[in-house]
């Protein structure tokens, strides 16, 4: 759960960098990065038998976080624009 939470503040603060500016700021990023680590954690252990390696823990944190950053930029810009 801890290595969840670290590669999701990683990954928001990636996303922050990648964005530059066009996010929502570096806090709600780290934030929604936390989140996206936390359910990619969560599902992979719902997959695994036997528990998750400590690899396996940060693989699908980091897959988690990404995915959810993704979803969360695509929503928003699909908003965005459909708000014109």
């Amino acid at each position: 759960m801890l290595w969840s939470f670290i590669i999701g503040l990683v990954a928001g603060w990636l996303a922050n960098i990648a964005v530059r500016g066009g996010g929502y700021g570096i806090i709600a990023n780290m934030l929604v990065g936390v989140v996206g680590a936390l359910l990619g954690s969560w599902v992979a252990q719902m997959f695994s038998y036997d528990g998750l390696s400590a690899w396996g823990v940060v693989i699908s944190s980091a897959v988690g976080a990404i995915v959810l950053l993704l979803f969360v930029a695509i929503v928003t810009k699909w908003t965005k624009n459909g708000d014109d």
